[in-house]
């Protein structure tokens, strides 16, 4: 905050000092044979304003195209298709941890807990994942299949997660080919495996996957087969602004030692919070010593996009600002022109120039400072805006419909701001204007 107030005092001291500066200078005779008008008369003044404001805009357009770009790209990540319903899912997440179970209790506890909130009053669908989106929590391995096309190393790492039956519907993702996971799969501790597209793709090539194998490159060498039983849409796994990544989705408690922690995944057909309350008794019934945490698939995803959602709303006010800053500008730099050309006009006006001529006189004026200052604007702007290349989704940092966006929305602010100037200019009375003289 001080270092702000220093630097805007500073600023207006500065700036003050110029016109200061120039009213010491003025010759007291030329400003009375003026009528008082000389002490603000010359062109000089007008040799520093019109760059002044040449630069603001500028500047102005530079922050606008940053602020345009992050709005754009925050707007793309709003809107995509994840690849599942993040709308109306309640998260429940259970630790099993302090009840010191084994691997197969694990399951059983947390099968018997699904069951439980299935059967809850107000609950239309439930199902158990060891991870949900933009979760923060995942694992990945390299895998191996027969007959696997080669390609980089990066095309055989897959991303995986242990579902329960009824997750892909629940989630609202796609079964494209084959089944899902059941509850025969689950207690049989199945090899089975469903795969989304872009696994199928890296590791099969055009053939279809159903029935084929893979296994996962371990430190000792290749793991046990899993055999692919369905194939479901691509859906986000950790970040909506993620690349595609291949995902593979295990039946609960197979592929890796059970993990204590599950989240349960539930639709309801009224209060969510009756809901929730159920799934707080069920908890305790368990164990007093399980641990239960609450919240939405909608929060959990909006908790996520926290940065891009920050950086849009910052770089969109302070563009929103500078367009505001750049039309004050011009406007006084307009106004001030008419001003000092106020004799010129009322001879204009005497001689028959209509005020249609006056209102263009004016506007291809402020036309040109505007022009000049969005040509420079726009050269800075492709140099500058490269540095968002990472916060960018869907977007380039040159994209030339938010270029020629911001540019039209600069010009158009301009030419309002100095519309003003240009029809009191054009409203000027030469009788008056010329008796001043």
């Amino acid at each position: 905050l001080g270092f702000t107030v220093a630097v805007a005092t500073l600023t207006g001291v500065f700036f003050g000092l110029a016109p200061a500066w120039r009213a010491s200078r003025v010759d007291p005779q030329t400003a009375m044979k003026s009528g008082g008008r000389g002490v603000a008369a010359g062109r000089v003044p007008q040799r520093i304003a019109k760059p002044l404001v040449v630069a603001q805009v500028a500047l102005s357009l530079v922050l606008v195209t940053s602020g345009a770009l992050l709005l754009g790209s925050f707007r793309r990540i709003v809107t995509l298709d994840p690849g599942f319903r993040r709308d109306g899912v309640v998260l429940a997440t259970l630790d099993f941890g302090r009840m010191q179970l084994k691997g197969p209790d694990i399951v059983t506890t947390s099968n018997d807990v699904l069951r439980r909130i299935r059967e809850a009053p107000g609950v239309t669908q439930a199902s158990g994942a060891l991870r949900t989106p933009a979760s923060g929590f995942g694992w990945n391995d390299f895998v191996a299949a027969p007959g696997m096309p080669a390609r980089t190393r990066d095309d055989s790492l897959i991303y995986f997660n242990q579902v329960s039956d009824g997750f892909f519907d629940l989630m609202g993702t796609r079964v494209l080919n084959g089944r899902d996971i059941s509850q025969d799969d689950i207690r049989g501790s199945r090899k089975v495996a469903v795969i989304s597209e872009l696994t199928g793709r890296r590791l099969y090539g055009d053939a279809n996957p159903v029935g084929r194998t893979f296994q996962i490159r371990g430190t000792s060498g290749l793991g046990d087969p899993y055999e692919v039983i369905g194939v479901v849409a691509d859906s986000k796994y950790d970040r909506l602004t993620e690349t595609p990544r291949g995902t593979a989705y295990y039946p609960l408690g197979v592929g890796d030692t059970p993990f204590p922690q599950l989240t349960y995944e539930v639709r309801t057909s009224g209060s969510q919070a009756a809901v929730v309350d159920q799934i707080r008794r069920i908890a305790a019934e368990v164990s007093p010593s399980v641990s239960l945490s609450v919240t939405t698939l909608e929060d959990q995803v909006s908790n996520s996009l926290a940065r891009p959602r920050l950086l849009a709303a910052l770089s969109g006010f302070f563009g929103a600002l500078a367009l505001l800053l750049a039309v004050i500008g011009l406007y006084g730099a307009m106004a001030y022109s008419v001003a000092q050309r106020r004799s010129e006009i009322g001879v204009r006006m005497a001689l028959g120039a209509a005020r249609a001529g006056i209102l263009a006189m004016v506007g291809r004026e402020a036309l040109v400072v505007i022009g000049l200052g969005v040509a420079i604007g726009g050269v800075a702007s492709y140099a500058s805006t490269r540095v968002l290349t990472t916060f960018l989704f869907g977007l380039t940092a040159t994209d030339p419909v938010t270029f020629a966006f911001s540019g039209g929305l600069l010009l158009a602010a301009g030419l309002a701001a100095s519309a003003v100037p240009a029809w009191r200019a054009a409203g000027v009375d030469p009788t008056e204007a010329l008796r001043e003289e």
